[in-house]
């Protein structure tokens, strides 16, 4: 739909049964995050909270909390958007077929933003940063943040709406020592196109101006979190997406879009810093506080009738869990033209999207070859790391499925696949000392760690266990066998103390199997976990423990371990995914707020009755 505003999209969600209204005063402290958890997790409406406390604002979440509602949200644009993506992975298709393709053009035309609207909706009124809600998300959070922010910035040596750039990156309205009003916290990682603006304008010896748009047209936030090709505007995709030009002015050299709820606008300063967080991040732990970009506060604008949406991130799948599906919706295997070879890859996003992936390639460069082993597939798997945000993963599983019946969505069967063709002498192919995700403190610091490629492919060279045996149980370094998936052991471990002490009770292990001969052949792939019950319990579960809480340099260790020509190898590999003492602490819901947000879902209360 071409919604003009975020509140014009809200009524539309309320007339179609897609919005339910929370009349009770809510506090904005750990309340309103407790209640959105609740109902996307019951697979809930949007919400819209009409009594903020401390705050005139109304505030929305959970817009795109199922993927049929964001779809519903883009119903008129959705296949058009697809149709673009298709002739740009294949023109030759719009050559051969130009009457199926006509619609693009007036498609295009909406792309093209319009500066000096003669409306500027935002530029109502003027307010300051403690008059909006400062929601506070979880419990260790060390303050309020944005979590569904536009942020826009320019290239300060090719100027203009064409070369800039728009990113979901958290902002910190307060708490630390920021302060208030005059402060807030920006927080960006490594790869970003910010980041690109900030070390020119760095150079020069110049502020960067920033502008935070939140609020707006739903095409907007959604386009400040598409993987969209360098180069190509965000505001021509949130213009086509939502069928409606992309609307701006510029104020005191800031730009500013006209169709956003409330925009933030203030300059970053070369290297000034201040502690930002802790904040409840996507992995499903906090990232802690650390030192990031400083934006000094220029001027708040927001218009009439403002209404601040929000989000809460957790362990997923959560809100933004939809904004991937919306995405992969949109960009369908656009992946596939961009990476030669690659049929598929899919971010686990129980594992927290960026620490696992699981891939599926092509193997053609031996045909003539009588054994089947990866070859292209490494060449693949170099690739897959070198793209964007693909390049944060930890671990890459990758595979060839010659029959085409293979799918990385189904996580389970594509273990079960790989696992029955894992060459571990052969197939295990580690990056020390690079770069990871900046929210993942699995790692050695800050950005810091490291990355295991797995490659399999050629026919079946063991059965799968699905049974612990009598035998199993009786092991003694490693208790409570528990099997996750087919060819998964999890067994349980004493607290992690430091890596010297890990490697003497792995080499006990070791000599223990091997003394008892304990039969582990069924199980490729062992796990050592704080709570084997719980880490087997759910594929969810154990994707979650296993892939976030381990360093594959520093954690991957093996039954008979054997390192040649620098290669390592082994007969079962053994993943130590207990919690170590550098680790972020897990997110926990505070038991009194939910016991206090009881009284919305009973008999009377603005969600009774959701389910």
């Amino acid at each position: 739909m071409g919604y003009k505003s975020l509140k014009a999209c809200l009524d539309d969600l309320e007339r179609n049964g897609h919005l339910v209204r929370i009349t009770e005063e809510v506090d904005p402290n750990l309340e309103m995050a407790a209640i959105h958890l609740r109902v996307h997790e019951m697979g809930g409406p949007a919400l819209l909270f009409e009594k903020v406390k401390g705050s005139s604002f109304q505030c929305a979440s959970n817009m795109f909390g199922t993927l049929e509602r964001s779809k519903f949200m883009f119903r008129d644009t959705l296949e058009k958007m697809q149709t673009l993506v298709e002739i740009k992975n294949n023109p030759v298709k719009a050559l051969k077929n130009p009457f199926k393709y006509a619609n693009v053009s007036l498609t295009a035309l909406s792309a093209l933003p319009l500066k000096n609207p003669l409306s500027k909706p935002v530029l109502f009124k003027e307010t300051t940063i403690d008059q909006l809600p400062l929601i506070k998300h979880w419990p260790m959070d060390g303050g309020a943040f944005v979590t569904l922010p536009q942020v826009y910035s320019e290239d300060i040596e090719k100027p203009g709406i064409m070369n800039s750039n728009l990113g979901m990156y958290r902002i910190q309205l307060d708490g630390n020592d920021y302060v208030l009003n005059k402060e807030i916290g920006l927080h960006y990682q490594i790869h970003r196109g910010i980041g690109v603006h900030q070390s020119k304008a760095n150079k020069k010896g110049q502020p960067l101006k920033v502008s935070v748009f939140v609020g707006g047209p739903p095409s907007h936030t959604l386009s400040a979190v598409m993987p969209l090709p360098e180069g190509l505007s965000e505001m021509t995709f949130a213009g086509a997406l939502g069928n409606r030009r992309f609307r701006y002015v510029y104020r005191d050299g800031f730009c500013i879009s006209t169709d956003a709820d409330f925009v933030i606008t203030g300059e970053v300063y070369p290297h000034e810093n201040k502690p930002e967080g802790p904040f409840g991040d996507h992995l499903g732990y906090y990232s802690l506080r650390h030192d990031f970009p400083l934006m000094r506060v220029h001027k708040v604008y927001h218009r009439e009738g403002a209404i601040w949406p929000f989000t809460v991130v957790g362990r997923p799948p959560q809100e933004d869990t939809s904004f991937g599906q919306l995405i992969h919706e949109i960009t369908g295997d656009a992946i596939r033209h961009e990476l030669p070879g690659v049929k598929e890859v899919h971010a686990v996003d129980a594992a927290g999207v960026h620490p696992l992936l699981l891939a599926i390639g092509s193997e053609r460069y031996t045909p003539y070859s009588q054994t089947k082993q990866p070859s292209e597939l490494l060449t693949i798997a170099n690739h897959i790391l070198g793209k964007g945000q693909l390049s944060l993963a930890k671990y890459l599983f990758i595979t060839a499925d010659d029959t085409n019946q293979l799918s990385t969505h189904d996580e389970s069967a594509f273990y079960q696949y790989m696992l029955e063709r894992l060459n571990l002498k052969r197939d295990l192919h580690f990056q020390t000392n690079t770069s990871i995700d900046t929210l993942d403190y699995s790692g050695t610091g800050l950005n810091s760690g490291s990355k295991l490629v797995v490659a399999a492919y050629g026919d079946k060279v063991r059965e799968l266990s699905r049974e612990v045996t009598a035998q199993q149980r009786e092991l003694r370094t490693f208790i409570r066998p528990q099997v996750a998936i087919p060819g998964v052991l999890v067994l349980e471990g004493s607290k992690f103390e430091n890596y010297q002490k890990a490697k003497e009770e792995f080499a006990r292990f070791n000599s223990e199997a091997g003394e008892k001969q304990v039969d582990l052949k069924g199980f490729p792939m062992i796990v050592i976990a704080d709570d084997a019950a719980f880490t087997a319990a759910t594929l969810k579960n154990w994707l979650w423990v296993t892939f976030t809480r381990s360093n594959p340099s520093h954690d991957i260790y093996g039954i008979n371990p054997t390192t040649e020509f620098k290669h390592f190898g082994c007969d079962n590999m053994i993943i130590d995914a207990r919690v170590k003492p550098h680790h972020a602490p897990a997110l926990e819901k505070d038991p009194v707020i939910e016991k206090k947000v009881d009284k919305l879902f009973e008999k009377g209360g603005s969600l009774s009755g959701i389910a």
